[in-house]
């Protein structure tokens, strides 16, 4: 799992039928402590995550397919929690 901030989301009049109805968010992978490490991703969003929220992403294709009950859909990375508090 990595733990994220959401900084974006994505805009896109066509997608994948799979896409229908989830977001497409922009994450920044983060440390423990908020700053910023690696470089941004998209993932699918499962919990109303927005802008601003720190997150905890599911980055292994298995998993994420089982998040979304689809076995043959071509997804990566899912946004599987909130996170309300981070300590460390």
């Amino acid at each position: 799992m990595i733990l994220g901030k959401i900084v974006g989301n994505v805009v896109s009049t066509v997608k994948l039928e799979i896409y229908q109805g989830y977001k497409i968010l922009i994450v920044q992978p983060i440390r423990p402590d908020g700053s910023n490490m690696g470089s941004t991703f998209l993932a699918i969003d499962t919990v109303q995550a927005g802008p601003g929220d720190t997150v905890l992403v599911i980055d292994e294709g298995n998993s994420a397919r089982q998040i979304i009950d689809d076995k043959t859909a071509p997804v990566r990375s899912v946004i599987a929690g909130v996170v309300d508090e981070v300590n460390s």
